[in-house]
């Protein structure tokens, strides 16, 4: 879709700060476009916040905290409960504005929308479950434990699922008892506008707050004194970034952050279902911008050349760059100019690494693609673990293939990486399984399975991965403290 093909219902009509349950222009007046990245055409104009702006919304955030912490349980449930409702209501209108603001398939989208309303349940559920503990201490004393929510949370989520980002992950902490200020992604900030349109006068003023910005914005946010917990999901740079300025208060984050994640077939694997976890488990339907996405596979040797040769003869049936508005279309585009030259760099510095390009590895030549920042699935073989393709998160549709025989010397590879966020492992016996889900260094591991998420299940990583678990309890206690409280009795 073009961007003047546009409906206008589709696009907020805000382009201000949504804080304090009001809209608020930037004090300093700033704006940046915002584009679509199938056309690299301007949509429109985002608001820009500064330090000033971060520290008026925070406030507000922070005096709605005592009444939003005091209102019980049951009630904050209901409040999620009322926001995950309109969120499957406006379900395809926000799927269309992401895709147009991020390339990705609107027939994948749709789901992002199910899977917010989904969180916004499940911990709307959780909500009177945040409980503490009695202490035995003896005759004469009376010991337990409360869990106290920590004030105002600051969020930054991903520009590769917008909405739904921001939507699942106010849950858990608004659920606690927390306020939250969000932050937009840079690369498309629109659905977040439209979110705190559709969503933000459900709750009391001050309690969810949205802020679109750059650096300055999320700088500010993490070193705000009255910010107790900053969240980020994003790439490791980032993270550390945010992880230094954090440190200036001492106050805790949790970091959902990059991966180079692996796949690992043994020779019994069931070969036609590990091929579809293959191109699954890459996620080249967002392009691979996705950080769980098994990005290294290691093939046996027995049966590595009939899997590469599925892969290679599939893969791009399956996955051809397309319009990211046309239902049929099951592979986006990059988010941005960047994003494409930094692919484009990574293939160029594998083939001069010597790895073998076997399919993809340029550009789409469909004119009607020429404008926009489309790249095709890849896949390299003959893969070396000292290569650059080998070690570094590329963020794109790029796959590399490795050949094993040696299970020892298998290991040191697999886990020789700075990154443990997920990986998969393709076996039918079950004790091999179970032994190579020991061994994998992350926090997260799929078995004759790759890419899916399951609510309930703690997700997140080791290493440079990240710091902590979501989309399951732990998450909720998170956004906790313990308090301890000793009674001696008279």
């Amino acid at each position: 879709m073009r961007t003047k093909d546009i409906p206008q219902n589709i696009l907020p009509v805000q382009r201000g700060l949504y804080y304090g349950g009001t809209w608020h222009r930037p004090k300093a007046g700033g704006s940046a476009p915002t584009i679509n990245p199938t056309y690299n055409e301007v949509i429109t104009s985002a608001p820009l916040a500064d330090a000033d702006d971060v520290d008026t919304a925070v406030l507000a955030a922070h005096a709605a905290f005592p009444a939003w912490a005091s209102t019980t349980p049951v009630e904050r449930g209901r409040y999620l409960r009322r926001a995950a409702a309109v969120l499957r209501e406006h379900a395809q209108p926000l799927a269309l504005l992401d895709s147009l603001n991020n390339g990705n398939p609107i027939s994948a989208l749709a789901m992002d929308a199910g899977f917010a309303a989904d969180c916004l349940d499940y911990f709307a559920g959780l909500a009177t479950e945040v409980k503490g503990e009695t202490i035995p201490m003896g005759d004469g004393n009376f010991n337990y434990t409360v869990q106290e929510p920590l004030g105002v949370v600051a969020r930054i989520v991903a520009y590769n699922h917008p909405f739904m980002f921001a939507a699942a992950k106010m849950a858990a902490p608004l659920a606690a008892g927390n306020t939250v200020v969000m932050k937009s992604p840079d690369q498309a900030p629109l659905s977040i506008l439209r979110l705190a349109e559709l969503v933000g006068d459900i709750f009391p003023p001050g309690v969810v707050n949205f802020l679109c910005g750059g650096r300055e914005c999320g700088d500010a946010m993490t070193r705000h004194p009255l910010v107790r917990k900053v969240t980020l999901i994003g790439g490791v740079p980032t993270g550390k970034a945010v992880m230094k300025s954090a440190s200036e208060n001492l106050k805790p984050v949790l970091l959902e952050l990059g991966g180079k994640n692996a796949l690992i077939a043994y020779p019994d694997a069931d070969i036609d279902k590990l091929v579809n976890g293959i191109i699954a488990g890459m996620n080249f339907t967002w392009s691979g911008q996705s950080c769980g996405s098994t990005s290294r596979v290691f093939l046996h040797a027995s049966i590595h050349d009939e899997v590469l040769g599925k892969v290679a003869t599939l893969l791009p049936q399956r996955h051809k760059p397309g319009i990211p508005t046309d239902p049929k279309t099951t592979m986006g585009s990059l988010v941005s100019r960047a994003q494409l030259d930094k692919v484009m760099g990574y293939v160029a510095k594998g083939i001069e690494d010597g790895g073998r390009l076997v399919c993809g590895g340029k550009q789409p030549e469909d004119p009607e693609l020429k404008d926009g920042f489309f790249y095709e699935a890849t896949v390299f073989a003959d893969m070396q673990p000292h290569m650059r393709l080998a070690q570094e998160e590329v963020f794109g549709p790029v796959l590399s293939v490795f050949k094993w025989s040696d299970e020892e010397a298998l290991w040191p590879q697999v886990n020789g990486v700075d990154f443990g966020l997920t990986g998969s492992i393709w076996t039918q016996n079950l004790n091999t399984a179970h032994r190579a889900a020991r061994r994998i260094q992350t926090g997260y591991v799929w078995l004759n399975n790759a890419s899916q998420h399951f609510m309930g299940a703690p997700f997140g990583g080791v290493k440079q991965s990240g710091i902590g678990r979501e989309e399951c309890f732990s998450e909720l206690l998170e956004f906790t403290y313990t308090k301890n409280v000793n009674l001696k009795f008279g």
